[in-house]
């Protein structure tokens, strides 16, 4: 599903930037004034943002731009796949659940990214609707409101990065308290 590393070298690179996503994932705002539930769905939720994102914009830089991107979501499915393990998820069925994960985190990445190409407010809102919340009739919610300001927020700071910001291991997201609508 995800290879290991080839190039062993870019591991600690990984492992900071892990570390930044995970950062933006549990910030407490998302889950007090967003609207995110507290849950391991919502995490997910939050991971497939932060990591989609960021993956993204990296894979959109120059060499070694996209087999860094490649690499950092091989990271980021590894912990996943190692946070499932220590839920106690069984050896048999951790494949299964990574392999719904990885569909999830694929379909859900390419709404936000149609939403965020086209500029189109309410495509995003109902896909964070959808995703996040786990209903579509939240899309007008102020939460909603807030949660899609965040991610173009994101959005925004990621394009001002070059790949030298990147390889610093600091990605800095935004403050979601500073971004809400």
């Amino acid at each position: 599903m995800f290879g290991l590393f080839s190039r062993k070298s870019n591991k600690p690179f990984i492992d900071t930037l892990h570390g930044e996503i995970m950062a933006g994932v549990l910030h407490p705002q998302l889950y007090l004034s967003h609207g995110v539930p507290d849950t391991f769905e919502g995490r997910f939720e939050m991971l497939v943002l932060h990591g989609a994102l960021t993956t993204h914009r990296i894979k959109q830089l120059p060499a070694p731009g996209p087999d860094l991107a490649q690499d950092l979501t091989d990271g980021i499915f590894r912990a996943l796949d190692a946070t499932l393990r220590e839920m106690g998820v069984g050896d048999v069925t951790v494949p299964k659940k990574m392999k719904k994960h990885a569909e999830s985190f694929a379909g859900r990445a390419l709404s936000y990214f149609a939403a965020l190409e086209a500029k189109d407010e309410g495509a995003l809102r109902l896909a964070l609707a959808r995703n996040v919340y786990g209903d579509e009739a939240r899309a007008a919610s102020p939460e909603a409101g807030r949660l899609a300001a965040y991610v173009r927020a994101i959005e925004a700071r990621l394009a001002t990065y070059d790949l030298d910001h990147f390889l610093s291991g600091k990605v800095g997201y935004p403050d979601p308290a500073e971004t809400g609508a």
